[in-house]
């Protein structure tokens, strides 16, 4: 975990659900962005296009709290706005969109 993270009053972190699609360059994200902004399906994308893992579960990357992903990441998941795709996110791994799914705290 990252250490500048602070837990609020009787440790609870707050929690996300968000999904993703990794793809290698950002003109390829840019390009799958626009189709989910035109209607296109995104775990249907997600399933098509994705190299993560998660790819194949439609980009569903489950429960997670600050600081179990990489910081970039961290960054919009526990900021952005509910059902809204972010992105292009450069990480080390690649681009990603991403969607937060839920947030609490």
């Amino acid at each position: 975990m990252y250490a500048d993270y602070d837990q609020p009053e009787g440790g609870l972190m707050t929690r996300a659900t968000a999904r993703h699609i990794l793809v290698d360059t950002r003109s390829q994200c840019e390009a799958l962005k626009k189709e989910i902004e035109g209607g296109a399906d995104f775990a249907d994308l997600a399933r098509q296009y994705s190299s993560c893992p998660s790819g194949s579960q439609g980009g569903d990357l489950g429960e997670f709290g600050p600081g179990m992903m990489v910081r970039e990441f961290d960054k919009v998941v526990f900021s952005a706005e509910i059902s809204t795709v972010q992105g292009p996110v450069k990480t080390e791994f690649g681009y990603h969109l991403l969607e937060v799914t839920s947030r609490r705290d």
